[in-house]
């Protein structure tokens, strides 16, 4: 079955794309991710209700998605609905005719791992499920062992822990712990630790081994909300230091394991087995 197409979306992108101030927005944030209304229209010429108006627009393309902290509202570049035209008509015509649009995605994905601010990943798709079914991806082994290759073994209580099983090696840590847990709305875990025999699994040197091992335990949050016949699934991996090496690994394996996610859920089409 062909994955689930959204055309109403391709044209909002389209249109959201089309209006210089808005690519404008897009580069501010590709320069520095996660900034508020005011920072984003200091030095504009234009007024911070059409800013506020041209960041509407940008998060109903999609392209842009916002996370509250505290009173502040934070925008962030979301690459997955250019990722997702990309793989759609890149694929399907000559590629010189859309390199714009190839730039922009490269835009758009590596940014966040450039920003000097606090790294933070944040990502937001939409899946053709329920919540139900969303929730049960994220927590249950027979899920995720089928698309990310990993199987998560917990009560998903908060507080409980996670034990990793990937690539045939155990992880287990009494720091990888459930954080908070409300079913079908929104779950928040310890990321877990490179061990010494998982590093090898994936071939890691022992440079990048020790600088992962000196650095603080990060946290990944899901945020799963109804969107008619979908769930809109935001993905925020935060907690990490500048420079985080970490950082760097996740914000390339998100992405493609979330894509994954999402194609075994809409169309039950097994993709080729991914680890973060």
């Amino acid at each position: 079955m062909a994955a689930y197409l959204d055309t109403d979306l391709d044209d909002r992108v389209f249109r959201a794309l089309a209006d210089p101030s808005r690519r404008l927005l897009l580069d501010r944030l590709g320069e520095r991710n996660g900034q508020t209304l005011r920072e984003l229209c200091a030095g504009l010429e234009m007024a911070r209700q059409s800013v506020s108006k041209h960041l509407d627009v940008l998060e109903a393309a999609e392209l842009v998605t916002t996370v509250r902290r505290g009173r502040e509202k934070l925008h962030y570049l979301n690459p997955a609905p250019i990722a997702d035209i990309g793989e759609r008509w890149i694929s399907r015509y000559d590629a010189g005719r859309v390199d714009a649009l190839a730039v922009l995605k490269r835009s758009l994905e590596e940014p966040a791992m450039q920003t000097l601010q606090t790294p933070t990943f944040v990502y937001t798709t939409y899946v053709r499920t329920t919540p139900e079914t969303l929730w049960r991806g994220l927590t249950d082994p027979a899920f995720t062992s089928r698309y990310w290759g990993v199987e998560l073994q917990s009560d998903w209580q908060p507080g409980s822990t996670i034990t990793w099983h990937m690539r045939g090696v155990v992880i287990e840590d009494p720091d990888q712990v459930v954080l908070e847990a409300d079913p079908y709305r929104r779950l928040s875990y310890r990321w877990h630790a490179i061990p010494a025999d998982f590093a090898r699994a994936i071939e890691l040197t022992d440079e990048v081994r020790d600088r992962l091992a000196a650095e603080r335990r990060s946290t990944v949050t899901f945020e799963l909300e109804e969107a008619g016949d979908a769930v809109k699934l935001t993905v925020l991996h935060d907690g990490f230091e500048d420079g985080s090496t970490m950082f760097g690994m996740i914000s390339e394996g998100w992405p493609k394991v979330l894509s994954d996610l999402k194609s075994f859920l809409e169309t039950n089409d097994l993709p080729q087995v991914r680890t973060v």
